[in-house]
């Protein structure tokens, strides 16, 4: 390695440092990836002005250009699931159905199974927190375990499935070519691992709480009477299995609709079959919001994806990228550990699929692991990391919407989205390797 090389090396973890530090920091992310590309361009002696005007812009439009439309669907999905009080109709139904005995395992369930049709993480915490928050009195749980309950179930397990609707299935299908639904066997048999490794450290942790003493302590702006009249939940499952239906059925060898399409009509028909739950005057209203959510989500995935073009295009990267390639054992580990790494430098498991999945597949296919085994080994991967406390949906679940402080409530997140996703990585690593052909 030349001295270029390695002045280059230094400015790449010089400029990811800084990403993570100023993201934690709470710094907006565009600064922060503007500033890190540029960190980057100069140790790479690359022209800032090129740099800033092809490389960085061709990584922002690109993402932008191949996934605009499914964030759009899913936020509109998401948005008529929460006007309508759908995702809660659903949350309470299971929760129910589970009974008092099930409470703790009940709120990151019902979290999945809105999380695997399509619903935005964000929009199922919000609508399954006041019912986690009416179970965990009841149950008289601590109260600090929550922010882990509705994360397992968002993104972990279900964000990552074979046939989820989400953006971590999306961007590998449109890059290597394959469905949604890439890798089903092996990847559902490593998404139920994680579900029952989460589910038995979320309950031992929970007992050994209570065995300490711990008991429910409700904070000043918890609200436990919640009089809205929430539609059947069997009826809003209903736009949930059609979507899911529409996106990985097949007529012909071909799906039934793309992506965007089969969400698009599960967010038509939750408006049309619970349209008496919400106020019809204020509909164009909420898809404003929905479209301004869009745009803001999208593009600060789009600005951290920028900065890896920027990596790609520095004299260090070929051989970071090759180092990654050669990385000894079976070779869809290093697809693995790289795609976990850069989740986690960006804070952003979709985001760090949108740099790994480009940058690393070629060199992985070349070496001959097939495309499906790439596509959901770098998926579940990309849970894992990027759940660290700088990640922003776990900033938002835990400190905004659960009112919980990191020191309190961080531990079980990170057991739960950190480590138990890492075991499910090495355990579709070991399938994949043993079973590469299986569908």
């Amino acid at each position: 390695m030349g001295m270029q090389e390695i002045i280059s090396l230094c400015g790449i973890l010089l400029g990811l440092f800084l990403l993570i530090k100023l993201v934690m920091k709470g710094v907006n992310i565009f600064i922060v990836a503007i500033l890190c590309s540029a960190i980057v361009a100069v140790t790479g002696h690359l022209n800032l002005y090129t740099t800033f005007k092809v490389e960085y812009m061709n990584g922002f439009v690109g993402f932008l250009k191949a996934n605009f439309f499914i964030f759009l669907t899913g936020t509109l999905m998401g948005k008529m699931m929460e006007i309508t009080n759908g995702a809660k109709a659903i949350a309470k139904m299971i929760v129910k159905f589970l009974g008092k005995d099930k409470a703790l395992i009940s709120i990151p369930l019902a979290c999945g199974i809105l999380a695997y049709g399509g619903v935005s993480v964000f929009v199922v915490s919000f609508a399954v927190f006041p019912i986690a928050l009416e179970v965990f009195k009841q149950a008289d749980l601590p109260r600090n375990y929550i922010p882990a309950a509705l994360t397992f179930g968002c993104s972990t397990f279900a964000m990552v499935a074979p046939g989820a609707p989400q953006i971590h299935n999306a961007v590998p299908a449109q890059i290597l070519g394959t469905t949604i639904m890439a890798g089903a066997i092996n990847g559902f048999l490593s998404c139920l691992v994680m579900l029952i490794l989460g589910s038995i450290i979320l309950y031992r942790m929970v007992a050994s709480e209570k065995k300490k003493g711990a008991h429910f302590v409700a904070k000043p702006t918890d609200k436990f009477h919640d009089d809205v009249k929430l539609p059947s939940g069997i009826v809003a499952l209903i736009p949930i299995i059609i979507s899911i239906f529409l996106i990985n059925g097949k007529i012909g060898g071909k799906a039934i609709a793309p992506i965007e399409v089969g969400v698009f009509v599960g967010a038509l028909l939750t408006y049309l079959l619970l349209n008496k739950y919400q106020n019809n005057s204020e509909i164009i209203s909420h898809i404003g919001e929905a479209c301004k959510t869009t745009v803001m989500s999208i593009c600060s995935t789009c600005a951290v994806v920028a900065f890896g073009t920027v990596v790609q295009a520095t004299p260090a990267f070929p051989i970071i990228a090759n180092s990654m390639v050669n990385i000894p054992g079976p070779a869809i580990a290093g697809a693995a550990l790289g795609t976990t790494v850069i989740a986690g430098v960006c804070g952003s498991a979709s985001g760090g699929l949108g740099i790994a999945v480009p940058l690393l597949s070629p060199a992985f296919m070349a070496k001959g692991i097939t495309a499906a085994a790439l596509h959901r080994t770098m998926a579940i991967s990309s849970a894992a990391l990027d759940s660290l406390p700088h990640n922003g949906y776990i900033v938002t679940v835990t400190n905004g919407l659960c009112n919980e402080t990191h020191k309190d409530a961080y531990m079980p997140v990170f057991w739960l989205t950190v480590v138990t996703p890492f075991i499910g990585t090495i355990v579709a690593v070991i399938l994949f390797t043993l079973f590469p052909n299986l569908p």
